[in-house]
C-alpha cells in the first residue's frame, strides 16, 4: 500500500505498522500483487477517547509539535501482533459489542505509548489548526478531493474568510482557480510524462473521465487522449 500527502510518498508492505495523523490530507493507493491477498486493518481514534486518556494522565503538552502526516512504526512487534489479533475479533467489533471495541482502542494506545511516549505529543493535540500560508498550502494539496469547508479547516479559516483570502491571493473563486491547476497539471503530464488520462485523473481530484475530458477540452481546445496521440 502507497500513502501520499501532497509531498512525501512511502510504500508500505505486509506486516508494517503505521500512525496517520487527524487533519490530513492523504491518498491511500492500493497495489496489487497476484501473489498476495491485500489485507489492511485500521484503528480511529477519536478526540473522545483521546481526552479521556490524557485527563487520565493528566498531560500537559508543552507545544504543539510538527510532524510528517503519517509516521512509520518500525519494529513494532508487538503493535503488529496487536493488530493481527484483531482479525479474531472482527465479527465482535463490526457494531455488535462496542464495549469490547473501546477496550481495544484504549489498548492500541496503551501499546502506541510503550512503543513511544513521545506519541502522546501528537495524539494529545487538540487545537484546531492554526491560520497558515493559503497559497502553499494549495499548491500542494490542489488534487485532493475535498468539499471547500474542509479546505478552509484545514487552513485554520472559516468558509466565507478562506473564500474571501482566497480572492485576494489567486484572484479568481476557489472552484475555479481548482480546475484550472488540476488541469494544468494534467496537460504537463500527459505532455512531458507521457501519462494517459486514465492513469491520472482521479489523482487530480476528478470523479469520472468523461467530466474530466470535456473539463480538459474546454481548456486547451483538445481532448486529451488526442494531445497524447499528438
Amino acid at each position: 500500500m502507497e500513502l501520499y500527502d501532497g509531498n512525501n510518498r512511502q510504500t508500505f508492505g505486509p506486516g508494517d505498522v503505521v500512525l496517520i495523523r487527524k487533519n490530513q490530507l492523504l491518498k491511500f493507493i492500493k497495489r496489487v500483487s497476484t501473489a498476495l491477498e491485500f489485507k489492511s486493518l485500521s484503528i480511529r481514534i477519536d478526540d473522545a477517547m483521546l481526552q479521556q486518556m490524557s485527563a487520565q494522565e493528566a498531560f500537559q503538552a508543552e507545544e504543539k509539535v510538527q510532524t510528517a502526516t503519517f509516521i512509520p512504526l518500525p519494529e513494532a512487534q508487538h503493535l503488529r501482533y496487536f493488530m493481527e489479533s484483531l482479525l479474531q475479533y472482527k465479527d465482535l467489533l463490526e457494531n455488535k459489542a462496542p464495549e469490547l471495541l473501546e477496550l481495544k482502542v484504549k489498548e492500541a494506545l496503551v501499546l502506541l505509548f510503550a512503543y513511544d511516549k513521545n506519541l502522546k505529543k501528537v495524539l494529545f493535540d487538540f487545537a484546531d489548526p492554526y491560520k497558515i500560508n493559503l497559497e502553499e498550502f494549495m499548491q500542494k494539496n490542489f488534487h485532493f478531493n475535498v468539499k471547500l469547508d474542509r479546505f478552509a479547516y484545514l487552513t485554520g479559516r472559516s468558509l466565507a474568510t478562506f473564500k474571501r483570502d482566497f480572492q485576494k491571493i489567486f484572484q479568481t473563486s476557489p472552484r475555479n482557480w481548482l480546475q484550472h491547476r488540476r488541469l494544468q497539471e494534467a496537460y504537463f503530464l500527459i505532455t512531458q510524462k507521457h501519462l494517459r488520462p486514465t492513469e491520472i485523473y482521479m489523482d487530480l481530484g476528478f470523479e469520472d473521465l468523461s467530466h474530466f475530458s470535456f473539463a480538459f477540452k474546454k481548456q486547451y481546445g483538445q481532448a486529451p487522449t488526442e494531445l497524447l496521440k499528438g
